[in-house]
């Protein structure tokens, strides 16, 4: 049977941390392939710096030579805002089963589950498993029913310690960034100036 893991973030950029979440949980769960899914226009947060095309771009170079770790532009094809419900909607009509599906998911992202669209009804959808971030434990909802509570599933793994906007801002700054993402995500941001501060809309 599938078990495929559904890492999903507006990835501005995709950096070790969300790396470090995938691969703690293909390790535990042996996920048979990773679908990494860059949003178009995130409900919970500001809209991205750079464009979708860079985004996408820098999370495929993420993947890159990962056996099994693919990326989707499901959520980029479309205007309307990317909610994961939404997504795992169309991993259903695809054929997948909720057996099969795990979304991927950060403790610190996870703090915020119940403020997302049809939650607690996203849970029937997806095993949601959620991998321990610096600064932020493991938990679970109170008050899910105990067949939602069984969908999720805590892994307590070493993920890096950082996140895009101390990415953002040590690039404005002119500071290394090395280290905290894939090394050929950093020479694509160097190659077209991404997040400096001339080119904080990272177009071309």
């Amino acid at each position: 049977m599938r078990r495929t893991g559904i890492l999903g973030g507006t990835f501005d950029p995709i950096h070790c941390g969300h790396v470090d979440v995938a691969r703690a949980a293909q390790d535990a769960l042996g996920l048979t392939e990773i679908v990494v899914i860059t949003s178009n226009v995130p409900p919970h947060r500001p809209a991205p710096l750079a464009s979708g095309y860079h985004r996408f771009a820098m999370a495929a170079l993420a993947v890159s030579g990962r056996p099994g770790w693919r990326v989707s532009d499901v959520e980029l094809r479309s205007a309307a805002p990317s909610y994961t419900v939404t997504t795992l909607r169309r991993f259903h009509e695809e054929g997948y089963s909720t057996a099969e599906l795990f979304f991927l998911i950060g403790a610190d992202a996870f703090a915020e589950i119940e403020s997302w669209r049809e939650y607690p009804r996203i849970l029937e959808l997806a095993h949601f498993v959620v991998v321990s971030r610096p600064g932020f434990p493991l938990g679970k909802p109170v008050g899910l029913a105990a067949s939602l509570a069984a969908r999720i599933v805590p892994i307590d793994a070493p993920t890096a310690d950082v996140s895009a906007t101390i990415i953002r801002q040590r690039i404005a700054a002119g500071e290394s960034i090395a280290g905290m993402v894939p090394s050929p995500v950093r020479q694509h941001i160097e190659q077209h100036g991404l997040y400096t501060s001339s080119r904080m809309h990272g177009e071309d």
